[in-house]
């Protein structure tokens, strides 16, 4: 039987029964709402499909057991660890590769999520490992303090995929230092303070980060995040405007829409919410305008077309920078 389970507050997992060979797909969706829904789906077992043969086998798994690793997490592991998790049974991975999970017990799963949203390449890549490898027997770490030719072929690599004038790289070791980095850079360039963030986005859970990111799991009752407004989401599939005609996408929602091929009334909708946010929630001038181009902690929200075109217009004409995270 297969089950998929829909919860607005968390993430949803898909699992076949299939002893020894399962589907893990686990989705991170909006992180504000009060109700959890179950999908209309459903499989008989004949219908779920078989995983395809593997020809790679796990190693033996002999490490400490399920109960201990289940203390230690208790009693050692940050409790934010405990404070993201859906799950009520967790899955005790043991090795991966490529689109392949095993757990402690041997049973494989068809991972179709691959980490937090940073691994795209699947588990131990053998062009990954083998570059990793490469690397390591020449050098482990350095810094831009020192000129490594490594470093500098990647930055001019990196440089060549932007648009001029950006054509600067800055390195740092973490997405919220950079996103703080960028927070500071906008308020030194522009004068300004005020920076606006979509509701139920994730930028970060620094002090200063915090205030960026709008989704109550990540939140503490402590002062962060000075001068930082949520505006609305333009989520297409869970918000209050959107429809088939919003993308074009593989990722389409299935509500019908009123709006004639190429006008867009959710667009509008949810320009005028930013609009109201800008008269209404910061200064006449600010400093950025942060946006993930696919929401990710959210729930993968794809934008209208043409949202952060004109949102990003709005926000310059205001004095303020456009930066996109990820």
């Amino acid at each position: 039987m297969l089950k998929v389970v829909s919860c607005v507050t968390g993430r949803w997992a898909v699992f076949t029964g299939h002893p020894g060979n399962r589907l893990l797909s686990v989705k991170n969706l909006r992180a504000s709402g009060p109700s959890c829904q179950k999908s209309g789906l459903r499989c008989s077992p004949s219908e779920i499909p078989e995983m395809p043969s593997c020809n790679f086998s796990p190693e033996e798994y002999k490490g400490m057991s399920k109960a201990r690793m289940i203390e230690i997490r208790k009693q050692n592991c940050n409790p934010m660890t405990m404070k993201v998790t859906y799950y009520k049974k967790p899955v005790f991975i043991h090795q991966g590769y490529m689109q392949y999970l095993w757990d402690v017990d041997g049973t494989r799963y068809l991972d179709m999520f691959a980490g937090v949203a940073t691994v795209g390449v699947g588990h131990c890549h053998p062009k990954v490992n083998a570059a990793a490898e490469k690397q390591l027997k020449k050098l482990w770490h350095t810094t831009l303090i020192y000129v490594y030719p490594t470093l500098h072929e990647y930055c001019e690599k990196l440089a060549s995929y932007f648009p001029d004038p950006l054509q600067v790289v800055f390195l740092t070791n973490s997405g919220s230092e950079a996103n703080e980095l960028a927070m500071f850079m906008a308020r030194l360039y522009t004068g300004n303070f005020d920076i606006i963030t979509f509701r139920g986005s994730y930028h970060g859970g620094s002090p200063m980060t915090m205030g960026l990111t709008s989704n109550a799991a990540y939140k503490y009752p402590v002062a962060n995040g000075l001068g930082c407004t949520n505006t609305m989401c333009p989520d297409v599939f869970r918000g209050p405007w959107g429809g088939k005609h919003c993308r074009d996408s593989p990722v389409q929602t299935t509500r019908e829409c009123s709006c004639a091929q190429g006008h867009c009334e959710a667009n509008e909708q949810y320009i005028k919410q930013l609009k109201e946010t800008l008269a209404t929630s910061v200064p006449p001038r600010i400093a950025a305008f942060f946006a993930e181009p696919i929401q990710g902690v959210g729930g993968a929200v794809q934008y209208p077309k043409n949202y952060l075109k004109e949102a990003y217009k709005l926000v310059r004409e205001r004095g303020g920078i456009c930066i996109a995270d990820e």
